[in-house]
């Protein structure tokens, strides 16, 4: 079988990582790939966003099976266009990547399909926002509605801090065509978590859980980022909690689905809220979270090609996934300045230093010059299995303290909430 990864980060990594432990894996190609993919499958130099490239080139190398990383394709449409060439691919159609691709439009569907979540409001323009931020209390939430990699969403504690967001989101467009509108969001206090999907669009199976830290600094300080660490499973996602979840939230969405007549074969990820009243979902994404895969697919001990086959074949309900007891825990080793402006081109030292059995996931290297530098904002996830949460965190830290370049920044709390 060969296989095409789309996408450049540790999500792909560790994709290319898992599938390379597959039995019927001939080839694996990966577009673009980073210098930790390159290790273990042919990189290819076409980006996430060139569809029509990477859709020829599918169909040159005759390739068996893609699975796209990012979102923006999808969002793009990527998976109409490779299925009506007869390319068999994993993610959602155009239409069930509006889920993630419009935060309002997920929302919308949330409330027609009965799915717990908090109270919100869209707002087009500055004078609308503002009037309907008055019903709400503080902190509130403010959302930039379409793609701002992971960067689009707001806490503010005041009404000065809300009214920037609005400006900054709506007259000074910080965010781009994502910013065309905003939702404005309730605050839900309790715990995150972490639930990735496989769905073939009649059953809904999902993985072990998760918890993302997304925020810059220790004990969830600072600006929101693409996700500084996980650890699997969640505390707090107990198996009443499960139940819980796939009666209320799972089974609706499924519905949705069904009735949106969406063609969705691919991976559904739900940011939860744990809160006193029971879960609530923030969000809706519609592939692979990062950097959740770096903790979830250690934990599988299930063939991922079969269950891509399952799933394109819709027979997912046929599966039982098998999953290891361990903890898993990632801490993702960021550049100085980062969600802000940083710097690019720094080298990387001490990754031949690092055990075995630590995993090392690249998302934003390159080599100049033979030399590996940073080349993104989050730079590695230090990956490891422990038989708990506490074993795990010592190694992955062990790992971290090896690994030197300069303005390293990263979370010393990931996996003690």
């Amino acid at each position: 079988m060969k296989i095409l990864v789309i996408g450049s980060g540790g999500r792909e990594h560790t994709l290319v990582w898992k599938l390379k432990q597959c039995s019927a894996v001939g080839r694996i190609y990966c577009a673009p790939g980073n210098p930790g993919v390159g290790k273990l499958a042919e990189c290819v130099h076409i980006q996430p966003d060139q569809i029509e490239k990477l859709k020829e080139f599918a169909l040159d190398k005759q390739i068996d099976l893609t699975i796209v990383g990012p979102e923006v394709p999808l969002v793009a449409g990527i998976v109409d266009q490779f299925r009506e060439e007869g390319l068999q691919i994993v993610g959602p159609d155009q239409a069930g990547a509006r889920l993630e691709g419009s935060k309002s439009f997920a929302k919308a569907f949330m409330k027609k399909y009965q799915i717990p979540t908090g109270r919100y409001e869209v707002a087009y323009d500055p004078v609308e926002a503002k009037k309907k931020l008055k019903g709400f209390s503080y902190p509130v939430v403010i959302k930039a509605d379409g793609l701002a990699a992971g960067k689009g969403v707001l806490i503010c504690q005041k009404e000065a801090e809300a009214f920037g967001a609005i400006e900054d989101i709506l007259e000074k467009n910080v965010f781009g065509d994502a910013g065309n509108h905003l939702v404005i969001e309730e605050f839900l206090e309790g715990i995150e978590t972490s639930v990735l999907c496989f769905v073939d669009g009649e059953t809904i199976l999902p993985m072990v859980s998760s918890q993302d830290h997304k925020q810059i600094g220790d004990n969830d300080t600072g600006p929101n980022t693409g996700g500084m660490g996980t650890y699997s499973p969640n505390r707090v996602y107990t198996e009443s909690m499960a139940k819980e979840v796939e009666r209320k939230i799972l089974q609706p969405t499924l519905k949705g689905i069904q009735e949106e007549k969406m063609d969705f074969r691919g991976i559904l990820f739900i940011g939860l809220m744990i809160t006193k009243d029971g879960a609530k979902v923030l969000e809706y994404n519609v592939r692979f979270g990062d950097p959740e895969t770096q903790v979830v697919l250690p934990r599988m001990k299930s063939d991922l090609c079969q269950v891509f086959t399952h799933m394109l074949n819709r027979n997912l309900g046929k599966l039982k996934l098998e999953w290891r007891d361990e903890t898993v825990v990632c801490v993702v080793l960021a550049s100085g300045g980062y969600p802000g402006s940083y710097e690019k081109g720094i080298p990387i030292h001490g990754l031949d230093e690092i055990p075995e059995d630590v995993m090392i996931f690249h998302a934003g290297t390159e080599y100049k010059k033979d030399e590996l530098v940073t080349a993104g904002g989050r730079v590695l996830g230090i990956t490891a299995m422990g038989k708990d949460v506490e074993e795990a965190r010592s190694k992955a830290y062990a790992a971290v303290d090896r690994i030197q370049f300069q303005g390293k920044t990263y979370r010393k709390d990931i996996g003690l909430r």
